[in-house]
């Protein structure tokens, strides 16, 4: 399927009225093309989208953050195997809960320090729980829980508050999903000693070109947020200021604005091997599974089948999907974004504003096409 039959896939979504607009974009045999349709909102005479129109991009900063970090490791500031402490010493000595579900008194010693591969692999002990009990009725009372928006406080509150709550397992032998990549914001920040965004340009987004990424944009480009309800969509209310102005928290796991041309850059250069950021032995480390088939199975509500986890991104394992192939790499964002790079080094990148269930919720046709030269 030719790239015009691929963007009539997605056409199709805008004229049925599910979206407002999109911006995808697609590399196949080194050559990149990028598409906008529709417009930023369901309003009458919204402007229409264009080609570098910024997306929040939610989990999809992810992968963006696990590339940041194994540049510092190529340079020297940390390790894989550091333990956090060293820069978070409000975890130098965390509680394991005995029982996930259980009181939060009751609780015993780390058996190991948390270190910065914890982080990356969502192994930590931090994380969504997907469940009623004492330990997320902590998160909530601190409001430091998972959502669109990072938590409305510094980095340096958000650890002091999370640093009060005991761990849901002991490091490295379970898997939750998100926390520990707000966790590993506040740890890049402090490890290279400047603000976080400065870090990411430096590191990542000034080197390969991404000059729309960053933790916030112009209000008039930004698209409107939807959700689901009913049999159509209904406006997501965003806290004041979110994503328009310079947030009190920096923070990789949900707070990045991104282009499609930007994100079609990042993932090529990372499916071309990383340069010039990257060694190609740190994109294959982050790109490995590096979970167990029991923690592989408790991110299963997370990850869906056939799915595992490496560094910051997740990495398919079985063949469950027409569109999937095992070593097919890349993330979704609930916001409605998502990327994926295919072992043949094709890349697709697909940005909308309506929060999906998956990366495939109704457009399972255009990541079928994409899959296929």
């Amino acid at each position: 399927m030719n790239t015009s039959q691929i963007w009539q896939e997605l056409d199709r979504q805008v004229t049925a009225g599910r979206i407002p607009g999109y911006v995808a974009a697609v590399r196949r045999t080194g050559i990149g093309e990028v598409h906008a349709s529709g417009r930023l909102s369901f309003d009458a005479g919204a402007p229409a989208m264009l080609s570098d129109t910024p997306f929040r991009i939610t989990s999809l900063g992810k992968p963006l953050g696990a590339a940041l970090t194994l540049a510092l490791i190529e340079d020297g500031v940390l390790g894989l195997d550091d333990e956090i402490r060293r820069w978070l010493p409000e975890f130098a000595e965390p509680a394991v809960l005995r029982e996930v579900t259980g009181p939060l008194s009751d609780t015993g010693p780390a058996d190991r320090p948390i270190t910065v591969s914890h982080l990356l692999a969502m192994t930590a002990g931090w994380g969504m729980l997907l469940q009623d009990c004492p330990l997320q009725s902590g998160i909530d009372e601190r409001e430091i829980g998972s959502g669109p928006v990072p938590p409305q406080m510094t980095g340096d509150e958000f650890v002091r508050r999370l640093a009060e709550l005991p761990l849901a397992f002991q490091p490295g032998t379970g898997w939750l999903y998100d926390t520990p990549v707000k966790v590993l914001s506040v740890l890049l920040a402090r490890a290279a000693g400047m603000p976080l965004g400065d870090l990411l340009a430096q590191r990542l987004t000034q080197p390969l070109g991404m000059t729309d990424t960053g933790f916030w944009t112009d209000a008039d480009r930004l698209p409107a947020p939807y959700r689901p309800a009913g049999d159509g969509v209904e406006d997501i209310e965003l806290p004041d200021g979110a994503f328009v102005r310079p947030p009190l928290f920096e923070d990789l796991s949900c707070g990045l604005v991104s282009t499609a041309p930007d994100l079609l850059r990042f993932f090529s250069a990372m499916a071309d091997g990383g340069a010039p950021v990257l060694h190609p032995e740190s994109v294959r480390l982050m790109t490995t599974d590096q979970l167990t088939v029991d923690q592989r199975m408790q991110g299963l509500p997370i990850l869906g089948p056939g799915v595992s986890w490496g560094l910051g991104v997740a990495v398919d394992v079985e063949a469950v999907s027409p569109w999937m192939a095992p070593g097919r790499w890349g993330w979704t964002g609930g916001s409605g974004t998502s990327a994926h790079v295919h072992p043949d080094g094709s890349v697709a990148v697909f940005l909308s504003q309506r929060e999906l269930a998956d990366a495939q919720d109704g457009f399972d046709d255009f990541w079928a096409a994409v899959s296929v030269g």
